[in-house]
C-alpha cells in the first residue's frame, strides 16, 4: 500500500531565507506520526503545505497518491485543526458545525457523533469567541473530524488544556486512528511523543525520524550536553 503522505526532496524559501533543505519523509496508513521541534522550526509551514494552503520552492508531495501541484481531491480528505483560531469566531458553535459539515458535505449523522464524542452539546448555542481554550480546541477538534477524513493534520491542539479537554481529544484521536485514520500532528513538547508511532525531528530545515524512545533518548541527551556547555562558560 503507496504511504498516505509522501515528501521527497521538500525545498521551501520564503524571503531568501531557506526554510525547508530537501526534507523527505513518509506517513503511512493508519499511523500517527508526530512532526516535533521547537517554535520556529517551520512545523506550521510544513502542516501548510501538506494541507495545500501554501505553495513550495521544489520537490514532490503527494497526499494520499495526489501529486498536490496538480490537483486538489486530496483536500476533501483531509481534517485540518490550525494553531491559530480558525473558525469562525463571530457563529455559534453549532453554526460552526453546520457550515463546515456543508462544506465537506459531511452526513448531520457525523455532527451528531463528534458532538457526543468531544462533549460540546451544553456549548451548541454559544458564540465561539466566548469559548474557553479547552472547548474551543475540542471544537476544532470536531469540525476536522465531522467529514470522517482520511488524513487528520493537527498544529500542536493539547498544550496547555484542561484536564477534562485533554482527555477528551487524546480519546478521541485515539478512536480516530484506531478505526482506520492517519493523522500527522506537530507539537513541541517532548512529553506528547508517547501518543506518535513515529516521530520527524524538524531542525534547521531538515528532518530526521525517530521512535518515541529514541527521540526522547535523543532530546536528553542534548539538553544535557547544552546545560553543561553552560555550566562551562
Amino acid at each position: 500500500m503507496p504511504p498516505i503522505i509522501e515528501v521527497k526532496d521538500l525545498l521551501q524559501v520564503i524571503r531568501k531565507k531557506s526554510v525547508f533543505n530537501g526534507v523527505s519523509l513518509e506517513v503511512q496508513a493508519g499511523e500517527c506520526f508526530g512532526l516535533f521541534g521547537n517554535k520556529s522550526a517551520g512545523k506550521t509551514a510544513l502542516l501548510h503545505i501538506l494541507a495545500g494552503i501554501d505553495r513550495f520552492t521544489a520537490g514532490s508531495v503527494r497526499i494520499m497518491g495526489y501529486d498536490i501541484r496538480k490537483t486538489e481531491r486530496f483536500k476533501s480528505h483531509l481534517g485540518l485543526v490550525t494553531q491559530e483560531r480558525s473558525l469562525f469566531q463571530d457563529l455559534k458553535v453549532c453554526e460552526n458545525l453546520d457550515f463546515i459539515a456543508a462544506l465537506k458535505k459531511a452526513d448531520s449523522q457525523n455532527i451528531r457523533q463528534v458532538v457526543e464524542q468531544l462533549e460540546l452539546q451544553s456549548y451548541l448555542n454559544e458564540p465561539v469567541e466566548t469559548l474557553d481554550e479547552g472547548v474551543y480546541q475540542r471544537l476544532a477538534l470536531a469540525c476536522a473530524l465531522v467529514n470522517a477524513p482520511k488524513l487528520l493534520l493537527i498544529d500542536e491542539l493539547i498544550d496547555g488544556l484542561d484536564f477534562h479537554s485533554y482527555k477528551l481529544i487524546a480519546k478521541a484521536i485515539k478512536n480516530y486512528l484506531s478505526t482506520g485514520g492517519t493523522c500527522l500532528w506537530a507539537f513541541h513538547r517532548v512529553k506528547f511523543s508517547a501518543y506518535m508511532d513515529r516521530i520527524g525531528w524538524l531542525d534547521k530545515g531538515e528532518i530526521i525520524v525517530y521512535r518515541p524512545g529514541e527521540l526522547i533518548k535523543e532530546y536528553r541527551n542534548i539538553f544535557q550536553i547544552n546545560e553543561k556547555h553552560k555550566l562551562l562558560h
